[in-house]
């Protein structure tokens, strides 16, 4: 069965915004396709009669297994297609995810397989998101909401979970990108800020902004136990 190039993407985008969401809303497929309300509803029903995803009314999309490999291309390519934008091209890194939805439509194998090379074969994008294999298996990452994480832990930087432009050039001239270090120094109640050491700089951030963030915990601390024992008591 042939799958066409505009299909591989609805998957792709259907992936992304699974990850955190069970179902994903047909309205929130909505915000981040650049296609009218009836032509994501052709598709969503078109993907739906192929058996690449489970639609139900009111709540939402989920691909299949086979829907999720069908994405896999499409996923490869453009995570290859924002390292190549930011590396080579020297773009931006909030500017990536926009261009490359535009700029990859263009590319066929051969040239992905040259940016593949020219890139040296990275396993991330520069927001830290996997790039699946050519052979269509997504590499596993083990890290953690950063808002789920006790203060006192050890952490490196995983993944920017974002793609709003103000949010990651903000992010950037804090220097939390993928791979920093740093030590969760505090993380106040009720969804309080966060406060971030690191190594020349400390950083207090929102919750909202600290939501964008998933990191690989080195060594995990106990949390605030004044305010523990205060909920116990």
């Amino acid at each position: 069965m042939n799958v066409s190039p505009a299909m591989r993407r609805y998957a792709a985008e259907i992936y992304r915004l699974q990850q955190d969401h069970n179902q994903v809303p047909v309205s929130m497929l909505n915000e981040h396709v650049g296609a009218s309300a009836q032509a994501i509803s052709q598709m969503v029903r078109r993907l739906s009669e192929r058996g690449y995803l489970v639609h139900e009314p009111y709540r939402g999309v989920r691909l299949t297994e086979s829907g999720e490999r069908i994405a896999m291309p499409a996923l490869r390519r453009h995570r290859l297609t924002e390292v190549f934008l930011v590396r080579v091209m020297q773009y931006d890194w909030a500017s990536a995810h926009e261009l490359a939805d535009t700029f990859e439509r263009g590319i066929n194998d051969e040239l992905e397989d040259r940016i593949d090379d020219l890139t040296g074969h990275p396993s991330r994008c520069p927001h830290g998101e996997p790039i699946p294999s050519k052979d269509g298996v997504m590499p596993q990452v083990r890290d953690v909401p950063l808002v789920d994480v006790p203060s006192g832990s050890d952490c490196t930087i995983s993944r920017v979970r974002t793609h709003d432009y103000d949010k990651l050039r903000y992010i950037a001239g804090l220097d939390l990108v993928p791979g920093q270090e740093f030590h969760l120094l505090s993380c106040a109640p009720f969804k309080g800020p966060l406060r971030l050491k690191m190594s020349r700089h400390d950083h207090v951030i929102g919750y909202e902004l600290a939501t964008a963030f998933w990191v690989e915990v080195s060594k995990r601390g106990e949390g605030n136990k004044s305010f523990a024992r205060g909920k116990a008591a």
